[in-house]
């Protein structure tokens, strides 16, 4: 979500120091609507480091050909032995912090002297990407068969030697996720998830990423999003976007003035949510572009500050 970043305020009155440069505040709402996490540190997305496992050989430089097995890195505590990633620059998703960001990207075909620099000791693949792996010939290479996210994070904690620690990250978040619904009395909220397109408003399936963590949590959905699939808000289904709780978010820009327009509008306007103002903005990037431990705990913790709050 756009509005999460820091943000100055309008030109005409932007604050700015005595040299003339601008001083930049945090959005803390949008269209009337609070952002959840608003001033969140990335930095502080990836975990505690883990060892690897006994009589093992830890990898100590990794390429990997997909962004998305990033987050398993990250959320084992492994962000500082990437050496590059097989992708176009600014590929690697903002969550993981300043890290993983400033890896090296060496696009999806990387030259001689790229492959090089890397001096990759594992090479981490997926099946739609394997191609990028060949041009690091003699390394070993493993590839991440495709699975949901608990599989893929599990995958890579075993490609890297840690499928111990890899099985207690897992444990342990669904034992918080767990805990959290109970101290929360979640079983007993039904939360709704809308999602704002460029000219669109989209209600996410219980299949979409952050359905998935809601439901380790223990959240309810409201009886009409009990669906594994997305589907289209639209006039005759407005009210199936009704929750006790509502949670928005914004696919870019555009989705965020569109987003805006429809939160300022009379129907909008005239749900019992939005009327209890209880209806709450989060990161969409977050809850649903990513897909990992490491993002779980991101969507975890926006939930333990906001499910029993008010907007």
């Amino acid at each position: 979500m756009v509005v999460v970043a820091v943000a100055a305020c309008s030109s005409d009155e932007q604050l700015t120091t005595p040299d003339g440069s601008p001083i930049s505040t945090t959005v803390t709402r949008v269209a009337e609507v609070n952002i959840v996490s608003p001033e969140r540190d990335f930095s502080r997305t990836c975990l505690a480091p883990t060892a690897a496992e006994s009589g093992t050989t830890d990898a100590t430089r990794i390429v990997v050909t997909d962004p998305t097995l990033l987050d398993a890195l990250c959320a084992l505590g492994m962000g500082d032995k990437v050496a590059a990633v097989t992708a176009a620059p600014g590929s690697v998703p903002a969550y993981l912090g300043p890290q993983l960001t400033s890896v090296p990207a060496i696009g999806t075909t990387p030259d001689a002297a790229a492959v090089s620099e890397a001096d990759a000791d594992l090479v981490l693949t997926t099946p739609e990407t394997a191609a990028s792996s060949k041009t690091f010939r003699g390394v070993r290479s493993v590839t991440i068969p495709v699975g949901d996210w608990q599989e893929q994070f599990q995958a890579v904690a075993e490609a890297v030697d840690r499928s111990e620690a890899g099985r207690q990250r897992l444990a342990e978040f669904t034992t918080e996720a767990a805990k959290t619904g109970r101290r929360m009395d979640a079983s007993h909220t039904q939360v709704s998830l809308v999602r704002f397109g460029e000219d669109s408003e989209t209600i996410a399936g219980m299949d979409t990423f952050a359905g998935q963590i809601l439901g380790e949590i223990g959240v309810q959905r409201p009886a009409p999003q009990r669906v594994p699939d997305s589907f289209p808000v639209t006039s005759e289904n407005f009210r199936e976007a009704e929750g006790d709780l509502i949670y928005v978010s914004f696919e870019g820009e555009k989705g965020q003035q569109h987003g805006e327009e429809v939160l300022l509008s009379d129907e909008w306007l005239g749900l019992g949510a939005s009327m209890w103002k209880r209806v709450l903005a989060v990161d969409d990037a977050v809850w649903y572009d990513s897909s990992g431990l490491a993002a779980a705990w991101l969507v975890l913790n926006d939930v333990k500050g906001s499910l029993d709050g008010n907007s």
